[in-house]
């Protein structure tokens, strides 16, 4: 592994193949928050289609895989919506909200990892932005009709009018947000060492 090379990349979630208790314990904080998040913040963006709701718990998974690494992006993407499983969108909820983060932190905050500037976290949340969005279309024409017991063609007739406003204006608003937050908050976390 290489040497960090930038007082950021001191904060790296592995470090020399291990995690340590200090990047576990914000890890478990980054879920608790982003979990909260999902479970009682829920806005529908678009009055046409009520049953899709936007929660923030995007901006947290890219804080922490920007602050801490994609590893840490991802645990966290994954670990906060495990609880949906016990709420009314259920396992295939669950799934579509882990895909669409996921989809989102994973390539961002690798990118990020490669280019800690503002230029490399600008071209990681716009690649992250597009494959998000592209695999949160591509999920919802496999699971919608599963889990809503729609129509294949249904739900491929949703995508321009719905599926696709509703996807690039739940990742615009995480990837605005982050980039207005991170720093302060990275910084935070920073000085609190």
């Amino acid at each position: 592994m290489a040497q960090p090379t930038s007082q950021h990349d001191i904060h790296s979630t592995i470090a020399q193949g291990n995690w340590s208790t200090r990047c576990i314990a914000i890890t478990a904080l980054f879920c608790a928050l982003a979990a909260v998040c999902t479970l009682f913040i829920e806005v529908p963006l678009l009055p046409a289609v009520p049953w899709l709701h936007y929660d923030p718990s995007g901006i947290i998974c890219l804080i922490a895989g920007f602050a801490f690494g994609p590893a840490t992006g991802v645990a966290v993407s994954i670990i906060s919506y495990l609880p949906h499983i016990a709420t009314t969108s259920g396992f295939w909820g669950m799934l579509m909200a882990i895909i669409a983060t996921l989809s989102l932190v994973w390539p961002a905050s690798l990118i990020y990892q490669h280019d800690t500037t503002r230029r490399g976290s600008s071209i990681g949340m716009i690649v992250g932005s597009i494959v998000s969005i592209i695999c949160c279309i591509l999920a919802n024409i496999v699971v919608t009709p599963i889990y809503a017991g729609m129509d294949m063609s249904a739900v491929v007739n949703m995508i321009v009018p719905f599926l696709l406003p509703f996807n690039a204006l739940k990742v615009a608003i995480n990837c605005v947000v982050t980039a207005l937050i991170y720093k302060p908050v990275s910084k935070a976390l920073v000085d609190n060492e």
